[in-house]
């Protein structure tokens, strides 16, 4: 599948990876802002708007290879690209 279509399996809670990724396991989440909310404006807002703190947008993240999280960003490569696949949780 192509890019576009791995965007919209994300925003529907599914996993996605590229059949060209070198690492095992590897695959992209999108984490609710909403849901990490709390402990962000805990750590970081403390007293920047007010008690409910600031908005947190959803994004995307990565399951590396070595079992962390981290943000991603697509490249070039990976927006053109036709390789896109469901996933499952690993």
């Amino acid at each position: 599948m192509n890019f576009g279509q791995a965007i919209e399996l994300l925003k529907q809670g599914k996993l996605v990876a590229r059949k060209g990724w070198n690492g095992k396991g590897m695959y992209l989440l999108l984490v609710s802002g909403e849901a990490i909310r709390y402990s962000i404006n805990q750590t970081y807002g403390d007293g920047i708007v007010d008690s409910a703190g600031l908005p947190v947008l959803n994004a995307i993240y990565m399951k590396t290879a070595d079992d962390k999280l981290v943000p991603w960003l697509a490249s070039q490569t990976d927006v053109l690209s036709e390789d896109w696949e469901l996933t499952e949780a690993r």
